[in-house]
């Protein structure tokens, strides 16, 4: 991970807020849980990684220590986020733990950049279920206490709706599940507009270094050009300090931490060129 480059959201500017987040054992998830834990959030996870994994890095056990590592209170949950009763038991353990939910950050997502001749239907039903039909269940559950918060936000791991033909036809069952959560958070935005609950999306600019871009999307090259965690992570706090009114919008990484200041985005790395983001257009 490289270091933040924001300055304006220091040591304790979440203090006494929690973050209830789906998914969040490795890649941006605890990038994102990193940052938020180490400026006084507590942090709440689901995930399914209870073993270790020889494809992936990081459990849900190494994600809680790596937060109280840097100082930060978490607790993991073990479970799936398609399953109504682990995210029940998700909402249950922040509650008892530390009191409420401030902030719902739906992150578990599937990634399947494959064509509709050449996508199964198994894992067209997985998308649907993790990305669209999760982040609906893990919102719903975090409402009721997310509406007793001065500072309830939703944030959604999602790209904005760019109706491109290119993007639309290229990879339409992987579309439907990232627009699907792209559309809920607007639907919450303004279904809750009276209920102080900002609803926003977050999406990198360019691809990022993750497990899923290195085991998906091209291996060492895409990895090579991707930026580090980190840019989201710090995109993440600066939407997360916006005031509730702030809602019903989709932010790329890039324009958030430049709005806050960062003038110089290299040394969030990748090589040139840079690998833009699927739904994402090249300038």
């Amino acid at each position: 991970m490289t270091a933040s480059q924001i300055t304006s959201q220091g040591p304790g500017s979440f203090a006494g807020r929690t973050v209830v987040m789906s998914g969040g054992s490795r890649g941006i998830g605890l990038a994102i849980a990193l940052a938020l834990s180490t400026r006084g959030a507590d942090i709440v996870l689901l995930a399914k990684t209870d073993a270790p994994d020889p494809r992936l890095p990081g459990t849900i056990h190494t994600a809680v220590a790596e937060i109280e590592a840097v100082g930060g209170r978490a607790v993991g949950v073990v479970g799936d986020v398609r399953s109504d009763d682990d995210v029940a038991r998700l909402v249950r353990a922040a509650v008892e733990r530390f009191g409420g939910i401030d902030i719902c950050v739906n992150n578990a997502s599937v990634l399947a950049p494959t064509s509709t001749a050449d996508l199964a239907m198994k894992r067209f039903d997985l998308m649907q279920s993790v990305n669209t039909r999760g982040t609906f269940a893990l919102t719903k559950a975090c409402l009721p206490h997310l509406t007793e918060s001065d500072h309830a936000r939703v944030i959604t791991l999602s790209p904005p709706l760019n109706l491109s033909p290119d993007w639309l036809g290229r990879y339409p069952g992987y579309m439907l599940a990232k627009y699907g959560m792209s559309l809920l958070t607007m639907g919450f935005a303004a279904e809750f507009a009276d209920r102080g609950v900002a609803c926003n999306c977050l999406w990198p600019e360019t691809t990022i270094a993750t497990a899923a871009v290195q085991n998906l999307l091209g291996g060492d090259e895409a990895t090579a050009h991707s930026r580090d965690p980190q840019i989201m992570a710090d995109a993440a706090v600066v939407l997360a300090a916006q005031p509730v009114s702030v809602t019903g919008r989709c932010f790329i990484d890039a324009d958030l931490v430049r709005d806050d200041g960062v003038t110089d985005l290299a040394p969030y790395g990748g090589a040139d060129p840079l690998e833009y983001d699927l739904f994402v257009d090249a300038p």
